[in-house]
């Protein structure tokens, strides 16, 4: 009895250490890097942050009705997105399973075992059947977590988790954006189908005329070619723009991750439409932090800087129990009887001496790949802070040339509509009429096309900002080792 509470007392003990060595390991402290990066977003000055400062998400970023339920739909059915989450559910399953390892693994087992010695070999001279029976509980091969190796392990797989997690973060807001984008260009796509669908039918009105004068005797050849020339090149824009329509509608099918129905199609031009909210000034350089992809970046960093622990045990020693308790009997009724209680207990511990170099080459091996993922940290943060300068650099020139193109396209307009009458009236030849026509398409086309472009911008701009940002509640990655050199940054507003 007295060994029975001994085997038992190892077992507690097994079960406890780890979790009174729980903080040992042998990983270097982490430090995040501190990437150079320019002290602001733009040339010129940026405006100071203001407290409180918010940047909405973008279920405050959208404003348009029909878009904020396609990015609804999107983030129930998409598949990609799907597929990020399931992603997300592995890796907290490998985390859980790397910090089982920290416990024993107890089984229970029962079994018999029957032989049969014959009468030759048996020492009465007649043969014999013997059999015992077995039950107990036991632990096979645990690891007694000395030096923090499966502490390492640990850590590592949880940043790997969270590294997943924040990547499926990213997942999300790439869906969002590219949703809003299909929608944005599905709109200005259907506006040039409707800008193709006018100008032919004026270059109809207008051939009809020209071939009336031509019947008559009024006009020549080449300009009834001329007009026919112009109808042909209106019908070429209907059937690219048609099947651009089809296309853009399969695109936002696929991304929504079912059919689209009349109601989630724009119903308006796309001047109407405007689905994002504009930016507010001065938000800081901690909206970096919040990006997913940074944030995936620095776990996937952490999780580098944890495996070196790992490494760095197998220089020491391992200590690993093997232990079961339980009765045994050649007979299966006297199994639970007094007396039959059996237990083994076999600790075991490995020290290495020669490897050939192999465990400082795992050393060096998980310090190279830390090194490499710092590099790769800092790339990111700083291509976040190229992407954001590149949006805002971009949207106050779109912003000009949407009012230019505007105004451009209000003058054209106005040079067709004399120069049509012009015509009607035998004022002006038909080549002057054409001209005029061809310049105040390619305006109206022109103001389409940087119309969806400053709303892309702007979207783009969100995307590269992380999504949003609440300056009354930092991220908790923002608020522990922020880099000095983007402490001070701002963003600028972005014109409108």
């Amino acid at each position: 009895m007295r060994s029975t509470r001994h085997i038992l007392k190892a077992v507690c003990l097994a079960a406890l250490i780890p979790a009174l060595l729980g903080g040992c390991t042998l990983a270097p402290k982490y430090e995040r890097p501190n990437p150079t990066l320019p002290s602001d977003w733009t040339s010129g000055t940026a405006s100071q942050t203001q407290p409180g400062t918010k940047a909405q998400d973008w279920r405050e970023v959208i404003t348009d009705a029909p878009t904020k339920r396609l990015v609804e739909l999107s983030l129930t059915n998409n598949r990609d997105l799907r597929v990020a989450v399931l992603n997300i559910q592995k890796a907290q399953a490998q985390h859980q399973i790397v910090r089982a390892d920290l416990f024993p693994k107890i089984d229970g087992t029962a079994g018999s075992n029957s032989s049969r010695t014959p009468a030759r070999l048996s020492s009465t001279g007649e043969a014999l059947t013997s059999r015992s029976y077995t039950v107990g509980l036991g632990f096979s091969s645990f690891e007694l977590d000395l030096f923090g190796r499966i502490q390492s392990l640990k850590k590592q797989a949880l940043e790997q988790y969270l590294s997943t997690e924040a990547s499926a973060k990213s997942v999300e807001l790439s869906l969002v954006a590219e949703v809003t984008s299909s929608y944005l260009t599905l709109a200005a796509d259907r506006e040039h189908l409707g800008l193709a669908q006018e100008i032919l039918e004026t270059e109809q009105t207008s051939y009809g005329l020209v071939k009336q004068r031509f019947d008559n005797g009024v006009s020549d050849q080449l300009a009834l070619s001329q007009a026919q020339t112009t109808v042909d090149t209106a019908r070429v824009s209907m059937a690219r723009y048609t099947a651009q329509v089809t296309q853009d509608e399969n695109a936002l099918s696929v991304l929504v991750g079912m059919p689209l129905t009349p109601e989630l199609t724009p119903a308006k031009s796309l001047s109407e439409i405007s689905p994002l909210a504009p930016v507010p000034a001065g938000l800081p350089s901690e909206v970096l932090t919040r990006r997913p992809d940074v944030l995936a970046a620095e776990h996937t960093l952490k999780a580098a800087n944890a495996n070196i622990g790992a490494a760095r045990a197998m220089h020491f020693p391992t200590i690993s129990l093997t232990g079961s308790y339980g009765t045994s009997s050649n007979a299966i009724n006297n199994l639970f009887q007094s007396g039959t209680q059996a237990w083994t207990f076999v600790p075991q511990i490995t020290l290495p001496i020669f490897h050939a170099g192999a465990i400082s080459a795992g050393v060096k091996s998980a310090e190279a790949d830390r090194d490499i993922t710092v590099a790769q940290y800092e790339k990111t943060v700083q291509t976040a802070f190229r992407e954001v300068s590149d949006a805002l650099a971009q949207g106050a020139s779109l912003a000009t040339q949407v009012d230019a193109e505007a105004s451009l396209a209000q003058a054209t307009g106005k040079s067709y509509e004399l120069s049509t009458l012009r015509f009607e009236n035998g004022v002006d030849s038909y080549m002057t009429k054409l001209d005029s026509q061809r310049s105040y398409a390619s305006a109206r086309q022109d103001l389409i096309t940087v119309r969806v472009s400053r709303e892309t911008n702007l979207l783009t701009l969100y995307k590269a900002l992380g999504g949003g940002w609440n300056g009354d509640e930092a991220p908790e990655a923002a608020k522990v080792n922020k880099p000095a050199s983007t402490s001070e940054v701002t963003v600028k507003a972005q014109a409108e």
